[in-house]
């Protein structure tokens, strides 16, 4: 099939998977699958995470095959664009994870149970108070990138293109500040037990 038959033949497909025809859709998924199985896996580096960039791709493709613009380039241009994207928010949601288990710190992760007593509330709330007090004596750069982070749920990479730092320093910011709020909260829970 040449590129002008395989274009007017494209157009064709994704009408008829805007009008729900299976076949179509079988046709295009026989046709790209393995191009764009191969252009995910380079992105997510993994057989399983490429295969979920597939499903979610033929997914959409035939949730919304109206959505394809064939004014604005050829069928596959429009499918890599897509699986590009389904990937990389896959990579970020993946990023954001290995940060939250990164952390290892109960403390930054303390989310109140809606069952919880009046006791356990109040202690929920000291613990809190405890990590935006220990977070005052750190320094300015280390607070942002922590507040960034762990309060308002940005990645390392969003908190990286905010506020215009490299990758590397976001994650070495985070390392130590999250060793010095240890050492704080450590120290508190000491000077706290004197009390007793």
């Amino acid at each position: 099939m040449n590129e002008l038959s395989e274009w007017i033949d494209d157009r064709e497909l994704m009408h008829r998977i805007a009008a729900k025809d299976p076949e179509a859709l079988e046709q295009v998924y026989d046709r790209y699958e393995r191009a764009i199985y191969s252009f995910a896996y380079r992105i997510v580096h993994d057989t399983m995470a490429a295969e979920e960039v597939v499903q979610e791709l033929f997914l959409r493709v035939w949730n919304h095959a109206e959505r394809y613009d064939r004014s604005q380039g050829k069928l596959s241009t429009w499918m890599f664009t897509i699986a590009r994207n389904i990937a990389v928010d896959m990579l970020r949601r993946k990023a954001s994870r290995a940060v939250a288990d990164q952390v290892g710190d109960e403390a930054l992760q303390v989310l109140p149970d809606t069952d919880a007593d009046v006791e356990q509330e109040v202690a929920m709330n000291f613990e809190r108070q405890r990590i935006r007090e220990a977070m005052k004596e750190l320094r300015e750069e280390q607070q942002q990138v922590i507040e960034s982070i762990y309060f308002q749920g940005l990645t390392q990479h969003e908190v990286s293109e905010k506020f215009s730092i490299p990758l590397g320093t976001v994650k070495s910011r985070v390392r130590l500040a999250i060793r010095q709020l240890h050492g704080k909260l450590a120290e508190a829970v000491k000077g706290g037990n004197a009390y007793e």
